[in-house]
């Protein structure tokens, strides 16, 4: 045996410790987190299980069992003839309300959101500072300051009772929130970045085109989460601004769920609600790790 060989021997194994998988600490966080889920899963599995049962299954009181037979049926009324008060058109009408509403609100809500943000960010002007905490403080008023203000706003254009009007509101009420979103963000990109663009002759909207908006898709996920979020499960605008034959997704939901006429049909309820939820989740599901970014990245700075 040489000496090097000795001197592997003598000094043994080396690199880092390879870790317990079944160590305590793994087992009580997961247990933990386990727990936690099952906790949060059990109602929207409740939901589920029931939507696909039939009234008879469901009478039997079992809420936690599976069904015996599966039944689309109760989706298909809440989507298509559940009753809304006078009307029993399901929850289709009301979810082309909500679209028309979403859509519009979140596109021009976050776009004049990011050029504020980024005017205030890099682009001071006097009284650029007042202009901001006036916002900061609109992000903070109580909704039901307002209701009754904005009623009479919206009667003046001709507004009240219309998706339009319902839209409006939504970008007012979103524009504080979002622009110190915006703000914060930009507000974290290097400034030598800006100078450097404003040395090469770049004025305000190439700056923002060019070098502002390839780099903040984080951000842009954040704001459009929280849009969509927000105005898909509005009731109180809805139920208030938009007039009897303009009710979002959300009020028809209220108006099946909260029916006293006839039988009461669970199953159709948790199809309705489950319809009405579907395009929330479908955005966190799909954009969540972005949202994170987002939020990690320039939500919180200033």
């Amino acid at each position: 045996m040489n000496s090097t060989q000795a001197v592997v021997e003598n000094i043994g194994p080396y690199g880092p410790k390879p870790k317990k998988i079944f160590s305590t600490r793994n087992i009580v966080i997961y247990g933990f987190l386990i727990l936690a889920a099952m906790y949060y899963l059990l109602p929207l599995y409740v939901m589920v299980v029931t939507s696909l049962k039939g009234l008879p299954e469901i009478r039997l009181g079992n809420i936690f069992s599976p069904p015996i037979e599966i039944t689309f049926a109760p989706w298909v009324k809440a989507w298509d003839s559940a009753c809304t008060g006078l009307y029993c058109e399901g929850l289709k009408v009301g979810f082309w309300n909500s679209v028309q509403i979403l859509v519009p609100s979140t596109i021009i809500s976050i776009v004049i959101a990011s050029v504020n943000g980024y005017a205030l960010s890099f682009w001071k002007f006097k009284g650029s500072e007042v202009f901001f905490t006036i916002l900061l403080f609109g992000a903070f008023i109580p909704y039901q300051v307002l209701i009754y203000p904005l009623v009479i706003l919206l009667r003046e254009l001709g507004l009240f009772g219309s998706l339009a009007g319902v839209t409006l509101i939504h970008v007012i009420f979103g524009m504080p929130i979002l622009t110190l979103l915006f703000r914060n963000y930009f507000a974290s990109v290097p400034v030598e970045l800006f100078k450097a663009a404003r040395v090469d002759g770049a004025g305000f909207w190439r700056i923002f085109g060019q070098i502002m908006l390839p780099m903040s898709l984080p951000i842009f996920v954040v704001a459009i989460i929280i849009q969509i979020t927000g105005i898909w499960n509005d009731f109180l605008f809805g139920v208030i601004y938009a007039g009897t034959k303009n009710f979002p997704m959300t009020v028809q939901l209220n108006n099946i769920v909260n029916s006293t006429q006839g039988v009461k049909e669970y199953n159709v309820n948790m199809a309705a609600t489950l319809l009405t939820a579907a395009l929330p989740l479908f955005v966190y599901f799909v954009s969540g790790k972005l949202f994170v970014r987002g939020i990690a990245a320039g939500a919180v700075k200033g």
